[in-house]
């Protein structure tokens, strides 16, 4: 608890500046799950997302827990396309007599096209593909991040089982790098990491989206110690709109995999924001 503390104050102290320059509309987010969807901002807006997740690690002595602050920023550009950021602020706790670690994870930088939307009597489901590079800004020396460049190819397909239910799936390939986010991930440095994820999800009412998803992630040198499988169960909550909050448990298999975790988060669309807040003022 030593090192959560201070590490949540540094995060809460960002949120405000986060906030102001987060100026969205579309809201399509994902969180809390790992696989991705297909659609994107639109063009000339800005989306923003956050989740803190808190895992148990398994097999990894003496990192014992990890701590991940996320923050996202997307921008939409012409013709289906998103611009992406996101880094990580990392705490790791170890063992007694082991110092722990905090700071900055790895940069993702990324662009993500949905090329194909699903349409009305069409068998074909949405579809589109993303490409991120991750640059090594997290000190390797505290194992916040790899030390790595990583090239991540990733394709992504949802398809609409009713209105109310949608499934998404994902497959994709590092050509080069790992997938690790601090401890948590696979860490081959040599060949190719091929992954997925499987997610379905169910809309309840207008405001509450509840689902499942299975995410895992397979390196090319076949060492299933450095694996990852994973399992997630978790929802959306909508506040109003513009504001959608996200919570998840998850558990996994192997010690790439936290053994247990908690993630909770949001994602904000700012005019959609601006403009519901002014209607509930008005209404009062």
């Amino acid at each position: 608890m030593h090192l959560l503390m201070p590490l949540l104050m540094r995060v809460l102290r960002l949120l405000p500046l986060v906030c102001v320059l987060c100026i969205c509309e579309a809201m399509h987010a994902q969180l809390p799950f790992y696989t991705d969807d297909p659609a994107v901002t639109e063009a000339g807006k800005w989306h923003f997302e956050f989740f803190d997740e808190y895992d148990a690690l398994q097999l990894q002595y003496p990192n014992l827990r990890q701590n991940t602050a996320n923050f996202k920023l997307n921008y939409g550009l012409p013709h289906n396309l998103e611009l992406d950021v996101d880094a990580p602020y990392l705490g790791i706790q170890r063992a007694a007599g082991n110092e722990p670690s905090d700071g900055v994870g790895d940069t993702n930088l990324g662009i993500k096209w949905n090329f194909h939307r699903e349409s009305t009597g069409s068998r074909l489901p949405a579809l589109g593909a993303s490409l991120y590079i991750e640059v090594p800004t997290g000190d390797a020396s505290q194992q916040l991040g790899s030390g790595l460049t990583d090239y991540w190819l990733n394709f992504i397909g949802q398809k609409s089982l009713s209105q109310k239910t949608r499934i998404t799936g994902n497959l994709g390939v590092l050509f080069a790098g790992n997938t690790s986010t601090g401890v948590v991930g696979t860490q081959n440095t040599r060949g190719q990491v091929y992954t997925g994820g499987l997610s379905m999800l169910h809309d309840f009412s207008s405001k509450v989206t509840l689902g499942g998803e299975l995410y895992g992630a397979y390196a090319e040198n076949g060492n299933l110690g450095r694996g990852q499988l994973q399992a997630m169960a978790g929802g959306q909550f909508s506040v109003r709109d513009g504001l959608q909050l996200c919570f998840g448990l998850l558990g996994g298999k192997y010690v790439a995999s936290p053994r247990l975790g908690a993630q909770i988060g949001f994602a904000m669309d700012f005019p959609a924001l601006w403009l519901s807040a002014s209607r509930h003022s008005g209404v009062q």
